[in-house]
């Protein structure tokens, strides 16, 4: 019996990993305390680290 050999193909991989960490934040309420923490986080006064990590994901797309 002949196997039949299956050409190889390109698949598009998506690599997805979750980082997380709770911050305090001092607001009127909490759309305003989300608007200081996403702030905050471009302002890189809050920075996710490797000990930070909660989970990896992989997705295949074809």
């Amino acid at each position: 019996m002949i196997k039949d050999k299956k050409a190889a193909q390109t698949f598009q991989v998506e690599i997805v990993e979750t980082l997380s960490t709770i911050v305090d934040v001092v607001a009127e309420d909490e759309q305003s305390a989300l608007l200081k923490a996403q702030e905050m986080y471009r302002n890189e006064q809050v920075v996710l680290y490797p000990d930070d990590f909660i989970d990896t994901q992989f997705n295949i797309f074809q």
